[in-house]
């Protein structure tokens, strides 16, 4: 079988499939794995992601991938999530002794950035999660609602918004929150912070992102397969409704009993026949899924300026600060002298039209506010990443244009974080689409396989409520 794109969701399905005894060829247009969560060098040979992804506790399956490709040593998680506002008023979150869903609320009652008006607003609002069971009612409307609505209609005031709901949201959707589905944001609080007490665990890859699919291609080839990059997907060929072959750069063409699209949508979009669409009414659909841009800010200072692993900025553009020499070791990313930090910031549409060096000059202004061993610290070098296209729009009522991953059209199947996984775009929602469509091969061939993990399972009183 093929298997057209080796990012998370096309690594997920043929390295489940290769374990299966499928004979598996991927076919990669760059020059690398990993799709838009891997890294590349610079023309220095310095190693940079192009942007930095996190997992969180409760995402189960891409636990499960990074097992899978024995990368799991390669994840170091933290149960202490650090924020700090321009006035340099500290707030973190992190459990303590209570059971779910009580156990932050030591570290939410001494956030310091957050008034009590904003707390009690948030408390309102997380018991109306907790009385719907992750789930209320008003997040059935048609259409959908935008998070920012359905935090309205909850009382929430301006502080609270702007710094909570915003600033956990918007990293973790990659979209503003009057563009974002409230089924999405509420799923946030309800899988990583109150139904369970680990799930909102931190885990940051301690190895640059393309080092965590080097067992991938071991993982096909050693069973029979193939790995091929620099072969982006010219064409395909449909006849009476069977997918018989697809061609590449150089008008090779290839043909197999069954075929996985693990490519973005648009990217889909750009090489699908119309015979196929017609074929498939909800491929057309997805024309309307939009994108949301990522830009990572990547800083070498030529001493330490930054104790913390990570952290979280207020009311900046910047959104997240990553110590990479902390997280890598001295041994690459600043040298044991200097230092490497990665910023990033999502939903960045404003940066995508504004030049690299403005964007460089309005993050360091940010950093060094934040952080004063980098106001006297040089600054050796820096780069911009913009990702125009990082993730998925999780607009309102998105979900009624993301298809499942099995077709009408004959051999073949999709994957990717835009398919219908029921999470967000994600690297979680990726896998998940990954083995749903492993499954949905491995079911018309007579062979069914459960691949899909299960969310975390609620714990402390949470267990009991449901």
């Amino acid at each position: 079988m093929i298997v057209i794109g080796g990012g998370l969701a096309g690594l997920a399905a043929g390295v489940s499939l290769a374990e299966a005894g499928w004979r598996v060829r991927l076919f990669e247009q760059r020059p690398f794995l990993g799709g838009r969560a891997t890294s590349y060098v610079l023309p220095d040979g310095e190693h940079v992601d192009n942007c930095q992804h996190v997992t969180l506790g409760c995402c189960t399956n891409l636990e499960d991938f990074y097992r899978r490709v024995g990368s799991a040593d390669k994840i170091k998680y933290f149960d202490r999530l650090m924020f700090q506002d321009p006035q340099g008023r500290v707030g973190t979150m992190q459990a303590g002794m209570l059971p779910a869903p009580f156990h932050m609320t030591g570290s939410f009652l001494s956030f310091a950035p957050l008034t009590f008006a904003d707390k009690r607003s948030i408390g309102q609002a997380m018991l109306s999660i907790l009385r719907g069971k992750g789930h209320t009612a008003d997040l059935e409307e048609p259409g959908g609602i935008s998070m920012l609505e359905w935090l309205k209609r909850r009382g929430q005031t301006l502080g609270a918004i702007e710094r909570f709901w915003r600033v956990v949201l918007v990293s973790a959707l990659d979209e503003e929150l009057d563009k974002t589905d409230a089924r999405f944001g509420v799923d946030v609080f309800w899988k990583g912070f109150l139904s369970n007490r680990t799930g909102y665990r931190m885990g940051v890859p301690v190895v640059p992102l393309g080092v965590l699919y080097d067992g991938c291609k071991a993982e096909i080839e050693k069973r029979g397969g193939e790995v091929n990059l620099r072969m982006p997907l010219r064409g395909m060929q449909l006849q009476n409704g069977v997918l018989e072959g697809v061609e590449f750069d150089g008008r090779r063409r290839e043909s197999a009993d069954a075929y996985i699209f693990a490519m973005p949508h648009q990217a889909l979009l750009d090489v699908l026949p119309e015979e196929a669409k017609q074929l498939e009414p909800n491929l057309a659909k997805i024309a309307g899924i939009g994108s949301s841009p990522i830009t990572g800010v990547h800083f070498w200072f030529d001493r330490k300026v930054m104790s913390e692993p990570f952290l979280t900025m207020m009311d900046t553009t910047t959104q997240w600060i990553f110590n990479k020499t902390a997280l890598y070791g001295t041994e690459s990313g600043g040298g044991e002298k200097g230092q490497y930090l990665q910023l990033v910031i999502s939903a960045s549409y404003e940066l995508l039209p504004k030049p690299r060096q403005e964007i460089i000059d309005l993050c360091l202004k940010e950093v060094r506010e934040f952080l004063p061993e980098a106001r006297e610290a040089k600054l050796v070098k820096a780069t911009v990443i913009k990702e125009a296209a990082a993730t998925f729009s999780p607009q309102p009522g998105v979900d009624l244009l993301r298809p499942k991953q099995e077709t009408r059209i004959e051999r073949m199947v999709l994957a990717g974080d835009w398919t219908d996984t029921g999470w967000p775009a994600t690297m979680e929602g990726a896998v998940r689409s990954g083995y749903l469509a492993a499954e949905a091969l491995l079911r018309q061939a007579g062979t069914p396989k459960q691949l899909l993990q299960a969310d975390l399972p609620p714990d402390g009183f949470v267990r009991m409520l449901l």
